[in-house]
């Protein structure tokens, strides 16, 4: 991945023994740990409420390595030298006498301190305060936020504003955790190293986009957190929009933080408003019922374990997304995403427009548009699909459609690939702010989905149903088909 942090990094992690932390973040640290990565005397302090010992939370997170960590990747001589970086702390974070006895384990003056809050958002400001009280944190002190921000701009707001009472916009780091996925990456690269599809990338060029995150799981026991949520809430705020913005913003003047999240605000600005009289055309929203996945029966949203019968919390949207500006004026954005759906698949597909004039066999015509497939998961990798002549001499000029494939798994065997929490923590670690959510950005997207949110609380209508198994309710078909078009796996 790279080489060595030169400075060591002090860690104290809020929720240590949170479901994030044992299943994302202290595996992702292990691994920097394997590739020798973390500089010497780094250090990492769990807090958590729960009265246990150092020893046996190190006992708990061996187990867990063994349960999250690929056997192959999975040494004990390196679980060894990680857990002995790490210490745990007794800590009730409401308390605010409590917190004076970090100052003790703080080493100032040779290592940075990195705060990774993976404690509830409504605990942020309070940690924050309680932290400046004990005059744990300097202004150097690198403060790390989970999604998600607030249940809508005003909460946000709220939560922003407790942050920025303590800190500086420049110490805090958002994370969206799509961002530190290879291929998210790969679009910067993609469009802005690569002229062949930098000076394609507009209107002139590109007639419809479609960004799809399928889920195959349902809700998983998070019933009580999703069903306040909702999908629109729970990806397309984040995650969603955030890819759409890589794909859809300007050539940033360079590399830096502050120039990336520049460009992606103002595609932000430029969505255009989804108003009431659209709602019919532009959104689909959907909730699952009883089907089937992966060949098993499986319950409806309504039909899981603590489920409200009369919840009308969607598990699937579907938007057409138009943005207001002249690169892409006319494209439109097809996005979508779900639970129960048929398989778990991420993927974007830009969808090039053919060319003026066609010369081939008519009965092809519909092969003629060339597709660039960027998958996020399962596999990661890019796929641009070309015609070429179909070989044989009894087929004249009939034309076949195939990739040129680039599968990241096979191009670069001898690197593994990331984790998204691995790049995220390395990129912490060395305070680059590139792949985190600005203020902004935040606070502009919270203020697009609201508005669709409102539209569904005033128009009263409630989700469509769609069996688990399937790919959402067939409005989100008719919807793209009103337009020509079709979703990529029914062309």
């Amino acid at each position: 991945m790279a080489n060595k942090i030169a400075t060591r990094c002090d860690i104290m992690l809020f929720g240590a023994l949170g479901d994030l932390a044992q299943r994302k973040l202290f595996p992702a640290l292990y691994q920097l740990e394997r590739a020798g990565l973390l500089a010497d005397g780094s250090r990492i302090l769990g807090l958590a409420r729960r009265e246990l010992s150092s020893d046996e939370v190190r006992k708990e997170l061996r187990e867990r390595l063994k349960q999250y960590v690929k056997p192959e990747e999975f040494n004990p001589s390196v679980v060894e030298a990680f857990l002995q970086r790490v210490e745990y702390q007794v800590l009730d974070f409401n308390n605010e006498a409590g917190f004076g006895l970090l100052n003790s384990w703080r080493d100032e003056e040779n290592s940075e301190l990195i705060v990774y809050l993976a404690s509830p958002p409504a605990m942020y400001g309070v940690i924050a305060r309680n932290l400046r009280s004990a005059s744990c944190c300097t202004e150097k002190t690198r403060v790390v936020v989970e999604k998600p921000i607030g249940h809508d701009l005003e909460s946000s707001r709220v939560i922003n504003d407790e942050l920025g009472e303590v800190y500086k916009e420049s110490q805090l780091f958002r994370i969206d955790h799509y961002l530190g996925k290879e291929t998210v990456q790969n679009l910067i690269a993609l469009r802005f190293a690569n002229n062949l599809f930098a000076s394609q990338w507009d209107q002139n060029h590109i007639s419809h986009v479609e960004i799809t995150v399928a889920e195959s799981v349902g809700i998983e026991g998070r019933w009580g957190y999703f069903d306040k949520a909702g999908q629109i809430r729970d990806m397309i705020q984040n995650h969603m929009l955030q890819l759409l913005c890589l794909i859809a913003m300007d050539p940033p003047s360079d590399l830096s933080a502050d120039s990336i999240r520049d460009e992606k605000v103002k595609v932000l600005k430029a969505l255009r408003r989804i108003t009431p009289d659209m709602m019919e055309t532009y959104v689909v929203r959907g909730q699952y019922t009883a089907g089937t996945s992966t060949g098993k029966p499986v319950p409806g949203y309504l039909e899981e374990e603590g489920a409200n019968k009369r919840s009308e919390t969607e598990t699937f949207v579907a938007l057409k997304v138009e943005i207001d500006n002249w690169r892409w004026s006319g494209v439109p954005f097809y996005i979508r995403t779900g639970k129960r759906l048929p398989e778990k698949l991420s993927q974007i597909i830009i969808h090039f427009k053919p060319a003026p004039h066609y010369i081939f066999d008519p009965d092809q015509k519909h092969l003629a548009n060339n597709k660039l497939i960027i998958r996020l998961q399962p596999d990661e990798g890019m796929s641009l699909k070309i015609l070429t002549k179909d070989q044989g001499l009894h087929k004249g000029m009939r034309l076949r459609q195939g990739p040129l494939e680039l599968t990241f798994s096979e191009a670069f065997e001898s690197e593994r690939i990331p984790d998204a929490y691995e790049r995220l923590l390395w990129e912490i670690m060395k305070g680059n702010q590139y792949l985190f959510v600005r203020r902004d950005e935040v606070e502009h997207a919270w203020h697009w989905v609201d508005r669709i949110i409102q539209n569904w609380s005033d128009g009263g209508d409630p989700p469509k149903r769609y069996a688990a198994g399937t790919w959402g309710p067939v409005a989100s078909i008719a919807m793209i088909t009103r337009d020509g078009r079709s979703w990529y796996e029914d062309a």
